[in-house]
């Protein structure tokens, strides 16, 4: 499967989007790695695709999932960022992207899962855009610090759905940051291109991987996020797109 997974709903208010859902490398591409890297960070958002899949049934929301691997193209990057097919990620080279098909890399995979955004948008306009992602608890290279968040939320200019999320989780006593563990401003590219750009609100969820990875954390995080996504949603529709 090269395209994106979309996992439909009779509604459509809120659109959720997982960049990096997925570790697959389809047949024919060779990074060049161990085998193990695929089952780290740098590979997939550990613990992204179960959540998403949790808040599009409870919300009963549609959502559309990645299904290559970071490694092999990073759908949440500019088309002219170095990262886009990353030739070393965390302290690990990734060899087999120096001599990738750049071009060929787009039209099989970024193409299809931006289009893909593009028509949910275009089929039924949301009032909110939220993607779903993991971080890791420490880095491997550079200082190696413990990051302290249970969960970021990031956006850029745009800081509607932001502004309504961050009290909310922070009344209830998680350890939350803004535009943490990074900025929005910097890591925020398909947000950009397809909630600032099209007048959305939108975020970014970052959750630290280790608090979902099994069936008991994805569900606690399911419980806690589905009445703020739609707190955040049911605030943007009743005052026309603005955060109270």
């Amino acid at each position: 499967m090269t395209g994106p997974r979309i996992l439909p709903a009779t509604t459509g208010d809120i659109l959720l989007i997982c960049d990096h859902a997925s570790n697959a490398v389809p047949v024919g591409i060779e990074l060049g790695i161990a085998p193990d890297l695929l089952d780290k960070h740098i590979a997939i958002d550990l613990g992204s695709a179960a959540l998403t899949e949790a808040l599009a049934e409870a919300l009963d929301a549609p959502a559309i999932l990645a299904s290559v691997s970071r490694l092999v193209i990073d759908l949440n990057r500019p088309l002219d960022s170095p990262g886009l097919i990353p030739v070393a990620s965390d302290g690990h080279a990734i060899p087999g992207n120096a001599i990738a098909d750049r071009d060929d890399r787009i039209a099989r995979f970024y193409v299809p899962y931006h289009k893909a955004i593009d028509a949910a948008i275009a089929a039924r306009r949301p009032v909110l855009l939220a993607a779903i992602h993991s971080f890791t608890p420490q880095l491997e290279s550079g200082s190696g610090a413990v990051r302290p968040w249970e969960i970021g939320i990031l956006s850029n200019n745009d800081r509607r759905a932001a502004e309504i999320a961050l009290p909310l989780l922070r009344a209830q006593g998680l350890v939350t940051g803004d535009n943490e563990p990074y900025s929005g401003r910097l890591l925020n590219a398909t947000l950009d291109q397809h909630g600032e750009g099209n007048g959305i609100a939108s975020l970014s969820i970052e959750i630290r991987n280790d608090l979902i990875a099994d069936a008991g954390g994805v569900a606690r995080w399911a419980m806690i996020l589905t009445p703020i996504l739609a707190e955040i949603r049911n605030r943007l529709a009743s005052n026309g797109g603005l955060a109270t």
